[in-house]
Order: structure tokens, then C-alpha cells, then sequence
């Protein structure tokens, strides 16, 4: 296990577990979040995106986190592993109402962006994070079996985690594993 890819629903807690592994495999984590959100909540070109990626997963052992289909060539064709949260939906929905409430309240500095969560964006805009979860969550998970059946993906180790328990165990146990 060199290569990692986290994925899962908004909330699930990609970023969190994909830092951990990273720190257990000394690895480096990758954030796609971090190389796509530009000022101003400007996403990156394709080009530049795919750039960014490119160069972050050029290392020989490193952890991501993150979903974005079109990058998924990149991601997953070169990772070793792959780590589904797969959460129902009231989990994931409870956890990401408590991160943004959170990061409305501090106005963390997202990504170093200077991006931050506001009550307008979350609650009454189009592009609420929360519409998102509830537009995607489904149609994601449906999705991912047809998506790991490809032959593209067969290389992968798939590691399926139905609660953050499991995920959390999993976690615990790989610092004992030879992970080289």
C-alpha cells in the first residue's frame, strides 16, 4: 500500500483519513480540493488541475482525498489502493452540517485560498454544499460498483467501509502493517 485514493460523499471524512494514512505511510497527502478551489471560489482549468495532480502524485507513496470524475484517470490509474467511506446519508449529511457550521463560525481559510464558508453560500445558494450532498449522494453511490468493474480499475485494492467505526479500526490496525 503506496498509493492511496479516498474516496466518498461531502462529509464523509475523505480528508481526514487520507491525512492519517499519509502520516502512517510517511507519505504525502493529497488534498484535490486544495489543487482545484482557487481565490474568489474559482475552480482551476482542466489543464491546470490535471497539471497540479500530476506533480502531487509523482511521489512514490502518498494518500488523496477526493471524487472528481475527471481526474479519476489520473487518481486511480496510479494508485494501489482504494478507500470507500461509503456512509448513509443522514452520516455524512449530520457530519457536514457540523464541519460548515464550524468553518462558518472560525472562517477557516480553506486551502489557503483565502475561500471561506458563509450562511448565503451554504444555505441559500445554488451551489450550497448542502444541494450538493443531497443531489449526489445517491447517484455516487450507485455509480461506483459499474466504476470499479472496469477494467481500467482492476488493479486496485478496494477497501469498503460501511461506518466511520470500521473505517476507524482499519486506521488503528495499519501502523502495525508492513505498509513498504
Amino acid at each position: 500500500m503506496q498509493r492511496v485514493v479516498v474516496i466518498g460523499t461531502s462529509g464523509a471524512g475523505k480528508s481526514t483519513l487520507a491525512e492519517a494514512v499519509a502520516r502512517r505511510m510517511v507519505g504525502s497527502f493529497i488534498d484535490l480540493d486544495a489543487l482545484h478551489w482557487l481565490p474568489n471560489w474559482e475552480g482551476a482549468s482542466d489543464e491546470v488541475f490535471r497539471a497540479k495532480i500530476s506533480d502531487a502524485t509523482s511521489a512514490e507513496r502518498w494518500a488523496l482525498s477526493g471524487n472528481y470524475s475527471r481526474t479519476r484517470d489520473l487518481t486511480w490509474g496510479q494508485a494501489d489502493t482504494l478507500v470507500w467511506l461509503d456512509y448513509a446519508f443522514p452520516l455524512t449529511f449530520s457530519r457536514l452540517f457540523r464541519r460548515t457550521i464550524r468553518r462558518i463560525r472560525t472562517q477557516e481559510d480553506l486551502w489557503n485560498t483565502g475561500n471561506h464558508e458563509t450562511w448565503r453560500k451554504a444555505f441559500f445558494d445554488r451551489k450550497s454544499i448542502f444541494l450538493w450532498a443531497i443531489q449526489t449522494h445517491g447517484k455516487h453511490r450507485r455509480q461506483m460498483d459499474t466504476l470499479l468493474q472496469q477494467p481500467e480499475y482492476a488493479h486496485l485494492k478496494l477497501i469498503r467501509f460501511k461506518s466511520p467505526r470500521e473505517a476507524d479500526a482499519w486506521r488503528h490496525q495499519i501502523v502495525q502493517l508492513d505498509i513498504a
